[in-house]
């Protein structure tokens, strides 16, 4: 199976891909909301944390949906989660003109709130 890659001194967090898995995800998972996006988690004990993103059209178009996407790769790879979970984030509308930093910001916020970061680390 493929190994987490290093960036820097810490692993970046596995992809969640399989179609099966966002779906058990968003059945099952804990919710929280913010103007510009929503994060869903769910506790599954392995030991890894697998982070997926679903950039809808209503977004904008591709160019505009890839560039939000990499943006939430670049916070997501810097945050210390805490292992055993899956989670989704859903960008909402009005994500794309939202600088980086707000992005940031929500992104933090949510997953604080869902108690998804490893406090231990930081």
């Amino acid at each position: 199976m493929n190994q987490p890659q290093q960036t820097a001194s810490r692993l970046r967090p596995e992809r969640l891909r399989a179609s099966g898995d966002f779906s058990r995800v968003m059945r099952n998972g804990r919710r929280a909301r913010h103007p510009w996006l929503q994060l869903v988690a769910l506790h599954t004990g392995a030991p890894v944390t697998r982070i997926g993103l679903s950039v809808g059209k209503q977004i904008g178009g591709a160019v505009v949906r890839n560039r939000l996407k990499r943006r939430l790769r670049m916070i997501v790879r810097d945050l210390h989660w805490r292992q055993g979970y899956d989670v989704v984030i859903l960008p909402r509308a009005g994500a794309d003109s939202a600088s980086f930093e707000e992005i940031t910001g929500a992104v933090l916020r949510n997953a604080e709130q869902l108690r998804l970061l490893d406090t231990s680390n930081a």
